[in-house]
Formats: C-alpha cells, structure tokens, sequence
C-alpha cells in the first residue's frame, strides 16, 4: 500500500466540481487511491472535498487576492505538509499548484510535480532546480518540448476524463454553442463571444470570475458589456449540469490566447459527442483532429464560420476519440506507476 500526499494550488478549491483543471485531476487521483486501497492525504484550502483524508488550510480570502494573500497561502501550505510529514511516512509527494516550489518543506520523501499550466508561468528556478528528488511531469508533448533545457523532466503522462460518466448522458442536441472555463483573459472569452455574434448563434459560457483584480476588471469591462439574451453568463456549473450542458451543446469553442497545456474540457466534450472548435494553442492541436472531431481555427471570424458546418461532424467519431485517447482510467494506471516507480526508487 502505498502513502501519497497530494498538495493543491495554495488558493483552489479541490473537488470533483472543481474549475480548475489541476484542482480535478488531484480530485481524480485522490479517489482512485482511495478506492484502490492506497492512503491518500490531500493538503488543500478549506471547502475542498475529499475522498481520502483532508488537511484544511485557511479558505480562499473574499476579499481581493494580492501578493500578501498568495504568500500567506503558501506559508500555510507549507506549514501544512510540514505537518503531515512529520505524523506518519510519507512514499511521495504529489504537488499541482502553479506555486508548488514556494510551499515545499526543507525534505522530505521524493516530490512529483505536475506542471498543469504553460512553463513560462513558473519561476525558472522551479523548473531547474539543484534540489535532489524533485521530478517534474508535463501533462502534454508541446507542454513537454518547451520547458528549458536542465529541466528534470519525466515522460509526460497525458491528462483524462471520466468518458464512461460523461457518455452515459443523452440529450437532444440544441442549438446553442458553450464554452466553460475560468474567466481570464487567456481563455479568450470575449474572442467566443464575437464569434458566436458573428455567426448569429446562442452562446453560454460557465466559469467563474475569480477574485483576482485583473480577473474582475476583464468580466467588467470585456465580458459583461457582450452579454444579452442570446449569449449568457451561467456562473460556476457542477458536474451533473455541466454534463447536461455539454451532451446537448452544438459545439464547444475553446479561444485559448494562451498555450494550452491540456483541456479537460475539450476531452469531456468529445466524452459526449460534441464537437470542439478551438484556436491552434499549445496541446489543443493535440487533442482536437481538424475536420474529424472538431475544428482548429485562427481567430474569431474563422470561428464563426466553423460554427455554421460543425454539422459535418459526426458525434460517433467524438465519443470514438475519447474513448481510445482521454480515459480517466489510463491517466490514473500511468500516475500509480509513476508513484510505485519513485517510492521503489528511494527505497533501493
């Protein structure tokens, strides 16, 4: 049996209706421990939920969250796995928050870091590092090849969704387009929204605006003025509604301006037989096969109109996809691997 301790971003909710993708792969990890018969102890801020056992740090503050908050989140983090390292053994550390070498302890058992957003977005002393027994993985090969030289990088273990739950729903398909993520700037919500106007089409969107002021100022000033009775905020959705939603989609638009590492939501759409529309960015190339399960585009007026012929996809071929490629299932075989391969390393 093997002790993991899971360590989430210091201020993201972990759950199985979690927005983040990193605070839903954890998810996912935790309970198939569990159910596996492994221990699983997650350090996560409160209103998390877990399978295994949950060490609680302070929630995420209400308020606005500045430089003071993240460094006060990391201390209790850090202080957190301290904690627990000290109490019982401990066979690997697994941390997923972007601010993951802030928060580790002087030493410890071996630490697999998994780099859930773009390399640039780290400190690149977080990424090459003279600490022995930190391993990084990447959850994509574009994710992989651009991370700088020096890296002490595992093979990539490619993300995966729950294809069997999210194709156990039937919906009728509508008529509207839905994109779910956070709303940011680099997930590129208003380019979906002037694609979906362009193309005279109903569009929801599901995310949540969190409280960072950047966040805030883009909902205010580029989000909000583009909403009408057409095109429609929903607010944060769990899994059931989400689900719902994505089954009865006509097609999912992902405008990502940034270097996608991975899309969950992308794999989950497929999941339900929908077709996925999204810019060229980073592993979205990897995921979505152009003209089979969806289409990759360059901007919103080459969105728009690959909204108008999403019909020439076949949803069978989607959930095909899915099916073969993005198992949950697989994700979490290559993760226990990788956790019994670092354990048995240590202890030869």
């Amino acid at each position: 049996m093997l002790t993991v301790l899971s360590v989430a971003y210091s201020l993201a909710p972990v759950g199985p209706d979690a927005v983040g993708g990193a605070e839903q792969v954890l998810s996912a990890l935790d309970e198939a421990l569990v159910a596996a018969g492994h221990r699983s102890v997650v350090v996560a801020c409160q209103g998390s939920s877990v399978a295994g056992e949950l060490v609680a740090t302070p929630p995420v503050p209400c308020g606005t969250i500045g430089d003071a908050e993240r460094r006060g989140a990391q201390a209790a983090t850090r202080k957190a796995m301290e904690g627990v390292l000290r109490r019982e053994p401990v066979d690997v550390v697994h941390m997923h928050g972007l601010d993951f070498a802030a928060c580790l302890p002087a030493s410890g058992p071996p630490v697999l870091a998994t780099l859930h957003l773009p390399p640039l977005w780290y400190p690149r002393e977080a990424l090459v590092s003279s600490r022995p027994g930190i391993w990084l993985q990447c959850v994509s090969m574009s994710q992989h090849a651009s991370c700088p030289r020096g890296s002490e990088l595992l093979p990539p273990i490619a993300n995966g969704v729950d294809v069997e739950r999210l194709s156990e729903a039937a919906h009728a398909k509508r008529g509207f387009a839905l994109m779910l993520a956070r709303i940011c700037p680099e997930k590129g919500v208003h380019v979906a929204l002037d694609a979906a106007r362009a193309a005279s089409a109903s569009l929801l969107i599901g995310g949540e605006v969190f409280s960072y002021p950047e966040h805030r100022a883009y909902f205010a000033d580029l989000i909000e003025p583009r909403l009408d009775h057409r095109r429609r905020f929903l607010g944060p959705l769990g899994f059931s509604r989400k689900r719902r939603l994505l089954c009865a989609a006509r097609c999912l638009l992902v405008p990502s301006l940034a270097p996608e590492t991975s899309s969950l939501v992308a794999m989950e759409a497929l999941a339900c037989g929908t077709p996925v529309i999204a810019f060229r960015a980073g592993a979205l190339a990897e995921i979505v096969e152009h003209g089979r399960t969806g289409f990759l585009v360059r901007d919103a007026g080459e969105m728009a109109a690959a909204i108008g012929r999403v019909e020439t996809i076949d949803p069978a071929a989607c959930r095909a996809a899915a099916r073969a490629r993005f198992s949950r299932t697989r994700m979490v075989d290559e993760y226990f691997a990788r956790y019994a391969a670092l354990a048995a390393r240590v202890a030869a």
